[in-house]
């Protein structure tokens, strides 16, 4: 999954910090402009492409070069998110500051997007491209519309929740972003705890403001917010030992080579921020989420929110990259589940388990050797799948990631409200390896059946690999190298899954169930996803729907209903594309006979980086005709 982190500078934030399973913080509609008013302020012209790159842009079309254009896009964008800069491992003269979180900011981005889209049309002749210019300027084209059309939606998103609220999200990004090898570095970290009070100030206010026009989360989202809230506030004076912010700020100081009283004197400075700024801003945040949670209702599907028929609709095209309607994804999916259903019965014939299906499902849910004794225990099981894993590779693919794969538990600030697992990229210039983090806040909640399965999707082969492969594309264009599609990588991480059983592992048939549980996870999420947001089901009635017809643990199955509710449509990305990989597979296999390498079909999907799935289509088609005219 792709994030955001306020403001659009829509593709060079997209994919910026984490790709997931159980998503951290979401696309487009997070940064607002109101349904009611238009959706920006600006034209679209050369007037909005900052002073800075005006003159980077003209030469880049007098020349024709349009690789030029898009790295004075990589350069407008950059400039107006210093977030992004660290999360590309970019240290500079911003690294002490946030994003600007306002709605002007937001207009300022999209008015910025639709101009250079502008230039780019006027300027180039796609006709007269060739290759990856041709594929870029398509790709560039389809991914600013895909941003575009959502911008009519934008006070529709819920800028604090259980997912990916800032509450959480600041002490994350400085946790896990921010790195301090030396005093500047470090005094940058501080700058940016004093700059949590305008920062969040103003979330707090555009999030006041859509609360009034009747756009909240349900009632039950606001408990998880105030604990992360509370996390960070519950530490006390003077140190602070507890607060995931100072603590790590702590850690870091630690390690560096200056005096012990540079040090302690960096360590006070930070304590001082946050008192003055921090935690006058959370504690600000909690007071305006009691107010909501006070007034929140209680119906959960985007269908309540403004133009909420359309809304749900522009998010299914923007997450799947198809014109699938709502009806058509609640069937695809009632279709695999059924298929799902008979690969599990036929696995519970073979572990010789007589009952039901359901009964079969109640089986693996509560059975005690099916989950771990302790975190260690489970994190060891972890390396040894990805280690098995990484020795097979080369028999599959014929480009390797270059980038180190750290396996982390999820923070205990966030863990509560996270959800079970996700993946962090690589930083480009190899300060930061990619992470796969797994929440082990609940053992009981985390299946051993679907440990292989989890890994393989969140590491290797899955998104780790593929985030690796498209950040090493260094020929491409900045926004190819770090933007994301989201049918297309989580596609490539569910299609890992399987992957995985062609490679020769799931030995166990408890683990192999645990793939198709998995597997039946993402058929389901089409059905209770439409069903929520379009057929207006209750959390309740979702969370029965899972319960029926998954082997999930309980917990499980409520974190993911309350994930779909905040997070509409972009669950649906998965199973749509992950079978468009497959049907794309077995065309290739089927048209080339024995001249089909797995190893090259492997290379197409992934040397391109993330494209919608019809192009995807029009790439395999293309190697097809290329093979058998070889």
């Amino acid at each position: 999954m792709a994030c955001l982190l306020g403001g659009s500078a829509a593709l060079a934030l997209s994919a910026c910090a984490a790709t997931t399973d159980m998503a951290q913080s979401p696309p487009a509609p997070a940064a607002p402009a109101p349904a009611q008013q238009p959706a920006a302020t600006s034209p679209a012209t050369a007037s909005a492409i900052p002073a800075a790159q005006t003159a980077a842009v003209d030469a880049a079309i007098a020349a024709n070069d349009i690789n030029a254009f898009f790295q004075a896009y990589e350069e407008a964008s950059l400039s107006l998110s210093p977030q992004t800069k660290t999360y590309r491992g970019i240290r500079d003269e911003d690294y002490g500051e946030w994003n600007d979180p306002s709605l002007a900011a937001d207009l300022r981005d999209a008015a910025m997007d639709r101009a250079f889209l502008a230039r780019m049309e006027a300027g180039f002749d796609l006709s007269q491209l060739q290759g990856q210019d041709g594929l870029s300027y398509r790709l560039f084209k389809a991914a600013i519309e895909r941003q575009q059309s959502l911008v009519p939606f934008r006070e529709n998103g819920y800028l604090f929740n259980q997912m990916f609220g800032e509450q959480s999200g600041i002490p994350s990004f400085l946790v896990n972003m921010h790195r301090a090898s030396d005093k500047a570095e470090a005094e940058a970290y501080v700058e940016r705890i004093a700059g949590i009070g305008d920062y969040m100030g103003e979330l707090v206010q555009r999030s006041a403001t859509r609360a009034e026009a009747g756009v909240m989360p349900p009632r039950w989202v606001y408990a998880y917010v105030l604990s992360d809230i509370d996390n960070l506030l519950t530490p006390a004076a003077p140190a602070y030992e507890g607060n995931a912010i100072l603590d790590d700020f702590r850690e870091k100081v630690a390690a560096l080579d200056i005096p012990q009283a540079g040090k302690d004197a960096l360590v006070a400075d930070a304590i001082a921020a946050w008192e003055a700024n921090g935690a006058p801003a959370y504690r600000e945040l909690r007071t305006e989420m009691l107010r909501q949670q006070a007034m929140a209702g209680t119906d959960d599907g985007v269908w309540r929110l403004p133009q909420g028929e359309a809304y749900y609709a522009a998010l299914l095209k923007n997450y799947t990259t198809t014109d699938l309607s709502a009806d058509q994804i609640h069937r695809i999916g009632l279709a695999n589940i059924e298929r799902i259903h008979g690969e599990m019965r036929a696995i519970m014939q073979q572990v010789g388990f007589e009952g039901t299906l359901q009964e079969f499902f109640e089986h693996t849910r509560t059975d005690p050797r099916f989950y771990a004794d302790s975190r260690e225990e489970y994190l060891g099981k972890v390396d040894v799948a990805l280690e098995a894993m990484e020795a097979e590779l080369p028999k599959y693919f014929e480009v390797l990631p270059q980038d180190a794969l750290q396996v982390k538990p999820v923070e205990a600030f966030r863990e509560k409200s996270a959800g079970k697992a996700f993946y962090s990229r690589p930083a480009p210039d190899g300060s930061r390896p990619g992470i796969y983090y797994v929440n082990l806040y609940k053992l009981d909640s985390m299946s051993l059946n679907e440990l292989e399965a989890l890994a393989f999707h969140e590491g290797l082969p899955g998104h780790h690999l593929q985030l690796s492969v498209q950040t090493g594309l260094g020929e491409l264009p900045p926004f190819r190298r770090f933007g994301g599609v989201t049918a297309y990588s989580e596609g490539w991480g569910l299609y890992s899954e399987k992957l995985a059983k062609d490679m020769g592992f799931y030995t166990d048939p408890y683990s192999d169930f645990g793939r198709l549980q998995m597997e039946l996870w993402r058929a389901a999420r089409l059905v209770v996803d439409t069903g929520i947001h379009s057929k207006r089901w209750s959390r309740e009635q979702a969370i029965q729907y899972l319960t029926d017809n998954t082997p999930n643990p309980q917990g499980d199955i409520t974190k993911a209903i309350e994930r779909y509710i905040v997070y509409p449509g972009q669950a649906t990305a998965y199973m749509i594309g992950k079978l468009k990989i497959e049907e794309l597979r077995d065309k290739a296999q089927r048209e080339l006979g024995d001249a089909f390498d797995i190893r090259a079909f492997h290379t197409v999907i992934l040397e391109n980086g993330p494209v919608p799935l019809n192009i995807m289509e029009e790439n395999v088609d293309a190697w097809i005709a290329e093979v058998k005219t070889s």
